[in-house]
């Protein structure tokens, strides 16, 4: 009894890969649903895996090159200080004397 068991089993294993995950009929034993559920479960993790494995590639290639876009950004912002200061300090000169004039 057991063995019979187990060649049933051993069968409908074997016949795993003879058709496709869409082909979920009605008259399909219950194991060969879950079997197909569990394949097209499979293939949807590995879509999402591969997915994943592309972000973070691109993750990856941001953090190398975007640390030296980011310096050369603040760099150049600490250069504009003093002309920003400037403008500022000249404008603040020009309000005070048009007040004056006034």
């Amino acid at each position: 009894m057991w063995s019979r068991r187990f060649t049933v089993l051993a069968v409908s294993a074997s016949c795993i890969g003879s058709s496709s995950g869409a082909e979920v009929a009605s008259n399909q034993n219950p194991v060969r649903k879950v079997v197909t559920m569990l394949q097209s479960m499979q293939k949807k993790v590995e879509e999402e895996g591969e997915k994943e494995k592309d972000l973070y590639e691109r993750f990856m290639c941001y953090c190398k090159s975007g640390t030296g876009d980011l310096s050369a950004s603040i760099s150049a912002a600490q250069e504009k200080i003093p002309q920003v200061t400037s403008a500022i300090e000249a404008a603040e000169g020009k309000l005070a004397q048009t007040k004056e004039d006034l």
